[in-house]
């Protein structure tokens, strides 16, 4: 095997098809974020019942939905998507824990497969996700 072949590695998601789906994936996790965020950010009522519930106030609710903004946003760039979907995992573990620890795990369901979803994406990117980690500036600004 030659250096050339070692230095230019191909992409780690190797079918065409696969590197699509998850894109779209990606696609749909933005989009469901970005719904959840703004029920919380505005401070719907039913959306600040719900966190009042498992204990959090108006500002929690709002910290969450800016979150949730942020791991939108994560999510539609490429080189920070692998990043964005592991804090999607973090930020979905908490969710489904406390929802079934306040409101029981059929209220779970929703959360957990979005949990699921943003898994299979981190899980796609880890290698980037490991990259962009080792190799900050080279990874995010292309040196």
């Amino acid at each position: 095997m030659s250096t050339a072949t070692l230095t230019t590695a191909p992409p780690f998601i190797r079918s065409r098809g696969a590197r699509w789906s998850v894109v779209a994936l990606q696609v749909v996790l933005a989009v469901i974020y970005v719904m959840a965020a703004s029920a919380k950010v505005t401070l719907d009522p039913t959306a600040v019942a719900g966190f009042a519930e498992m204990g959090f106030g108006p500002a929690g609710t709002v910290t969450i939905g800016v979150i949730e903004l942020a791991a939108a946003l994560g999510l539609l760039i490429p080189r920070l998507a692998g990043l964005a979907a592991t804090g999607c995992v973090a930020l979905m573990v908490g969710a489904v824990g406390f929802t079934v620890a306040t409101m029981g795990a059929a209220t779970a369901l929703f959360p957990a497969a979005v949990l699921a979803l943003a898994v299979v994406v981190a899980g796609a990117r880890r290698h980037e996700t490991a990259a962009l980690v080792r190799h900050p500036r080279r990874t995010l600004l292309g040196r």
